[in-house]
């Protein structure tokens, strides 16, 4: 049977992620989309008084900070922010990566945010990441075929794994990649050539594994999407399509709209690339002073903000129905939902409620109320954080699907389509 909705978005979408395997990957292809679309890099050492109007980009290693000036924008506009982030639950390379035993060639690797160890079990899995050269450049580094692997052990030498199985991290995620002694510099060597330089260029480097299947349809509709990463890749490619559109629409936006797309947030955003650093802050201030704006002017335009933290959800799950709240059980295709906590861990109020489902309704996009199983603890997102750092009200909300932070993830083939809507009637409309 034919898919019953439009696939030009979902499509685009399966595109993004397949070619972004890494956080700094993210960021290359979404400042290669807005480039396309008139967008220009600032960097941050550079004077920015020439970067008043239009849209202008700052990258910081996995992070992208984007916005668009309207032509004869007050400095005091108020921002309209798209909050995500562009990492994901993965195995990262150590520092010295050779390692081996019983006869076998192997990877040292540590584990990245909150990863269901099991779904990394006999995977065909890539590397990727970047290469920080000798020149100060840095290098993006894609191994897109089968390299390594992390065997599971048979089921003849462990009668009891269908009863429950612990997995140590540091012994039984190790991944092989060949056979015979352990030999120094070989992932690096390896690397190296598949980047196409000098090993003696390389003096560091931040690399990961990434499950090489691609990504796709499911169901017998059609209606489901499958593949690595979409938390929060979805966030970040629909952020990118509103700012695109505000950018290119024929009626000025009413407001100066944002997308950052920070790193990190899976292990707790503080890092210098991550939410909880300034980075935001600065870039929204010195987009101000670029205009001719003081510090009121700055001030006045985070008190008329908003921000959307858009990170992926749960949908109920139809195994485990009795891990939901029993009145919220978000599905599939029904819609972004709203994601509300009362101990802050989302930082959705009534007034966030209110912003987000008056954009929904100007768009014609249905959305769902999440609240998580009063017994289970409740995830977070980088919404507290930019709200508390900022002092700007902001509404946590995403798109729900399955299999979260597994290697592979399941949403709704609808749904990121519908994001992407929202959120482009958010950062425009009056």
């Amino acid at each position: 049977m034919s898919p019953t909705h439009d696939r030009s978005h979902s499509d685009d979408l399966l595109s993004f992620v397949r070619a972004s395997p890494s956080p700094y990957h993210v960021v290359a292809n979404a400042a290669q989309r807005l480039e396309k679309a008139g967008f220009q890099e600032l960097r941050e050492t550079d004077d920015w008084v020439a970067g008043a109007e239009g849209g202008r980009y700052v990258v910081r290693a996995g992070a992208l900070l984007a916005w668009y000036v309207p032509e004869g924008a007050p400095a005091r506009t108020p921002f309209r922010i798209v909050g995500a982030h562009t990492d994901s639950p993965n195995l990262r390379i150590k520092p010295e990566p050779d390692t081996g035993t019983a006869g076998w060639r192997q990877i040292a690797v540590e584990v990245y945010g909150g990863v269901p160890f099991n779904t990394w079990l006999d995977r065909d899995l890539g590397v990727s990441g970047r290469l920080m050269m000798r020149d100060g450049s840095s290098r993006l580094v894609r191994v897109d075929r089968p390299l390594l692997r992390v065997p599971q052990l048979a089921i003849h030498l462990d009668g009891g794994v269908n009863e429950g199985v612990a997995l140590d991290p540091q012994r039984h995620l190790t991944p092989l990649w060949g056979l015979g002694g352990t030999r120094p510099g070989a992932l690096l060597g390896r690397i190296a050539d598949e980047a196409d330089s000098d090993v003696a260029d390389i003096l560091g480097w931040d690399l990961m594994l990434h499950d090489i299947q691609p990504p796709g349809y499911l169901g017998a509709d059609e209606e489901f999407l499958v593949s690595s990463r979409l938390d929060n890749q979805i966030s970040v490619h629909a952020g990118i399509t509103a700012l695109v559109a505000a950018a290119t629409a024929v009626r000025p936006p009413a407001y100066v709209p944002v997308l950052a797309a920070f790193d990190h947030e899976e292990v707790g955003s503080g890092s210098w690339s991550g939410a909880q650093g300034p980075l935001l802050e600065r870039v929204l201030s010195r987009s101000v002073g670029a205009r001719g704006g003081s510090a009121e002017d700055f001030h006045r335009a985070l008190a008329g903000g908003f921000c959307v933290s858009a990170d992926m959800s749960h949908a109920v799950h139809p195994n485990y129905a009795e891990r939901h709240d029993p009145d919220h059980h978000p599905l599939p295709n029904g819609g972004p939902v709203v994601k509300v906590n009362v101990n802050q861990r989302y930082a959705t109020d009534g007034t966030g409620v209110a912003v987000f489902a008056a954009a929904c309704e100007r768009a014609s996009v249905p959305w769902q109320p999440f609240v998580s199983h009063n017994a289970i603890p409740c995830g977070t997102s980088i919404g507290p954080i930019t709200s508390a750092r900022l002092g700007v009200p902001t509404v946590d909300v995403g798109v729900p699907g399955l299999s979260m932070h597994s290697a592979r993830e399941l949403c709704g083939a609808k749904d990121p389509g519908l994001l992407a809507r929202v959120l482009t009637e958010f950062v425009t409309a009056g």
